[in-house]
């Protein structure tokens, strides 16, 4: 008999700058992905090939929230004290947990790439927030419950 899962967004913890993140749009809510490769390779003319480690563990993490989400207000905040403030005040600590599985992104240092876009409709919009995180540790587990 095949294992169950299931998926509840309510078990993804993400917290940026010490503050949980809440209101997230319909359907995928967020995405992380490795900025660069974490190996190099070249090939030589008689096919020896060269591995080179890049050392490059920069990662960017969308968050897609609805419009209507106090998060927007938090996170607007934090970005715009980075661009107004001298010496990284907008870099803050950001994670992510899903109580439900093994995976867990973690850096001690991360910012917003830039705001997101905006729109406006008769209907909620989903803002999109590109956080970019230095030196992330990260571990892609499964959903073990």
């Amino acid at each position: 008999m095949g294992r169950l899962a299931f998926s509840d967004a309510d078990q993804v913890v993400i917290m940026a700058a010490g503050v949980k993140i809440v209101g997230w749009a319909d359907g995928e809510f967020c995405t992380v992905e490795q900025v660069s490769d974490g190996f190099t390779d070249v090939v030589g003319t008689d096919g020896e090939v060269v591995r080179s480690k890049t050392n490059d563990r920069r990662t960017t993490v969308t968050l897609k929230l609805l419009q209507t989400s106090i998060s927007n207000d938090i996170l607007s905040a934090v970005h715009n004290a980075d661009i107004r403030a001298r010496n990284g005040r907008g870099v803050f600590p950001f994670q992510i947990i899903d109580l439900q599985g093994t995976t867990v992104v973690h850096a001690a240092q991360a910012w917003i790439v830039k705001a997101p876009d905006t729109s406006f409709d008769r209907s909620a919009k989903t803002k999109e927030w590109q956080i970019r995180l230095a030196e992330a540790t990260r571990f892609d587990g499964g959903n073990v419950i």
